[in-house]
């Protein structure tokens, strides 16, 4: 049987194509195999090694070391405020007023109720003299000369009396000028002029404190219970016999810039949160740290010697693990899995699967499909790995 050729019109389009591509494959190989692509180039650098400290970051707010709710300790109608609502007053600055004409009338009468006890106690000393006179020289009766004694007593009695309702005249009429008991920034005021207020009820205004500030924040029960073994080993100082120093940020800060100490641990957990309340004290001159504002708190936990440091860039997670590349033998990549510790200037601890003289691949790991997969590395620097080879600092040359 004869086998005719169709005509080319008549042949598939895919088919033609397919094999226009097997001819020109056989073509470029030569009739040979597929053709060996070279090694990928990638990245790598040794683990920097350095004693770092461990930091444990805790979320807080901000409090007042000082915070007071101004209340009237007398009553009437509200007469004037003398101050701006936001701004800082002084202690012993004046705050409100109230009207006090009732107040200095308690006082001109009570001041002569004190003339009035005096000229009494003048006249009953006298008569007792006279009536002293008269029992020497026999002239008078025993008994009225107790008497005398006793009506001197007595006006002596009302004056102490006398004294003393004026002293509280006085200190009602001081309370209806209201001051600041402490330096720091004023609040609202709650209460306009011309409004009756109440003795030790009404609310005028709040008033806190802006240097220093607290930091408060909570610490959970694993974390309590591992700064005992530290303190135990002598690994860390306990904030109750020393001020541990601590690092605060605000929301939007890079880093932590402000510095503190803790100056309080509470004495229990609380069972209902299992944490336990821990506070900070910082220096706050320019009044950034307001009350009341979220901030990240930073403790120094265990001082680790001669930790291992890789960046970032480096790690790759395959399900619940971490692992790494290092060049191995015959230039190579081999997979290392590892046990990670914290963050510290950008480079991550590494505990456990890396060595100091491991070569460790930080950039171009997507070009590894498989460990043991030949690799062209070039040396860069692991604090710097997105920097040019020959720019890159302190790169540390080791042979391929």
């Amino acid at each position: 049987m004869t086998v005719r050729s169709l005509p080319q019109a008549f042949v598939p389009a895919p088919t033609r194509v397919a094999a226009l591509l097997a001819t020109l494959l056989l073509a470029s190989c030569g009739g040979g195999g597929p053709p060996e692509l070279p090694p990928p180039e990638v990245s790598v650098a040794v683990p920097v090694q350095r004693t770092v400290t461990e930091w444990d970051t805790y979320s807080g707010r901000v409090e007042a070391v000082d915070r007071v709710e101004i209340r009237p300790r007398v009553g009437g109608y509200l007469a004037a405020v003398h101050f701006e609502e936001g701004m800082t007053v002084r202690k012993g600055d004046r705050l409100f007023s109230i009207d006090d004409r009732e107040y200095r009338a308690a006082v001109a009468s009570a001041r002569a109720d004190v003339q009035r006890a005096e000229a009494r106690l003048e006249l009953a000393e006298r008569e007792l003299a006279r009536s002293r006179e008269l029992a020497a020289a026999a002239a008078v009766a025993q008994g009225e000369l107790e008497q005398r004694e006793a009506e001197q007593r007595q006006a002596r009695a009302d004056l102490l009396a006398a004294r003393a309702r004026l002293t509280q005249a006085e200190l009602q009429l001081g309370f209806t000028d209201i001051r600041a008991p402490i330096s720091g920034r004023i609040g609202a005021a709650r209460v306009r002029p011309g409004n009756l207020v109440t003795p030790d009820q009404t609310l005028l205004t709040t008033l806190v404190s802006i240097d220093p500030v607290y930091v408060a924040f909570e610490g959970d029960e694993h974390a309590f219970l591992r700064y005992q073994r530290m303190i135990r080993n002598g690994q860390w100082e306990s904030p109750r016999q020393a001020r541990v120093p601590v690092e605060v940020a605000l929301a939007g800060d890079t880093g932590f810039p402000h510095r503190g100490e803790i100056v309080f641990v509470d004495n229990a957990l609380d069972p209902g949160t299992g944490t336990i309340l821990a506070r900070a004290r910082l220096p706050n001159p320019d009044g950034l740290l307001i009350p009341g504002l979220y901030a990240r708190v930073r403790l120094p936990g265990a001082t680790l010697e001669n930790a291992l440091l890789i960046h970032e860039q480096a790690l790759l997670t395959d399900q619940d693990r971490r692992f790494v590349y290092v060049l191995g033998e015959n230039g190579t990549a081999q997979r290392r899995d590892v046990e990670l510790g914290p963050l510290v200037d950008g480079l991550r601890v590494v505990e456990r699967g890396l060595s100091a003289e491991d070569r460790v691949v930080v950039k171009g790991t997507r070009k590894i499909f498989f460990p043991g997969q030949p690799v062209s590395p070039v040396e860069v620097s692991m604090t710097d790995p997105d920097r040019a080879p020959a720019e890159a600092p302190n790169a540390p040359a080791h042979g391929g």
